[in-house]
């Protein structure tokens, strides 16, 4: 790897916050902030991020000259990235789905979140994977490395996760979002299934019926097809 310089903690409050903190003094592009516990660790939707010691917590600052509006690309090619990287620590036989936006699902359970933060002229990609422990009452079934037969310490998850985001910022940069989109479609839920959508305070059912171009989330309902831009999704009865 090289273009990142990790820097480990022992217990931190939110690698997010820390990782923020040292780009307001100059951090430079690839600083990885990781920890062996969170106190304060949140997820999407300003959810709590469950961060006991046993898991990996980090977040990686890029400093990238791209427009705002293609930044949120970034949140999928995270998604892959991380979903590569649980194949590598995984049986080949193990079910690894990505779930819109970038959630990482083995065997229908949550095992890794991930959470991007926006400022000037950086990207934060917070991530967070569950390697030997999860969860008891996350209220959604959740996933471990180890309980999925995988056998993984979590330096080591870190170090392959990192490679594989190498690889796919290197992508992105040099090809555009296309073959993200193409390697995130790939991992997904089939066309045509069944999904429970949340948007502004309401369920919307409907089947999948892809991604766009821009990463929306496309679901065919009884009403047509409706283009998602901010929504947290479910397969249907899940």
């Amino acid at each position: 790897m090289t273009m990142f310089h990790v820097l480990h903690y022992d217990t931190i409050g939110s690698t997010n916050d820390e990782i923020r903190r040292l780009a307001a003094e100059g951090a430079a592009h690839g600083t990885v902030v990781h920890a062996d516990e969170q106190k304060s660790g949140r997820g999407r939707l300003a959810r709590t991020w469950f961060s006991p010691p046993g898991n990996l917590y980090m977040s990686v600052l890029l400093r990238m000259d791209v427009p705002l509006a293609r930044c949120a690309e970034l949140s999928f090619v995270a998604a892959v990235a991380v979903a590569d990287a649980v194949a590598q620590l995984l049986p080949k036989q193990a079910e690894i789905v990505v779930k819109w936006p970038n959630d990482v699902l083995v065997g229908g359970g949550k095992i890794a979140g991930i959470l991007l933060e926006q400022n000037e002229g950086m990207v934060v990609v917070g991530i967070g994977l569950n390697v030997l422990i999860a969860p008891s009452t996350a209220g959604y079934k959740t996933a471990t490395i180890a309980g999925s037969g995988g056998i993984a310490s979590v330096d080591g998850a870190r170090d392959l996760l990192l490679a594989a985001l190498e690889r796919h910022l290197e992508t992105w940069q040099a090809e555009g979002f296309a073959p993200i989109r193409e390697a995130w479609l790939a991992r997904t839920y089939p066309i045509g299934a069944k999904l429970r959508v949340g948007v502004q305070g309401r369920t919307v059912d409907g089947a999948f019926a892809g991604m766009d171009l821009d990463g929306a989330l496309l679901l065919d309902t009884p009403e047509g097809q409706r283009r998602i831009v901010a929504g947290d999704v479910a397969a249907a009865g899940s």
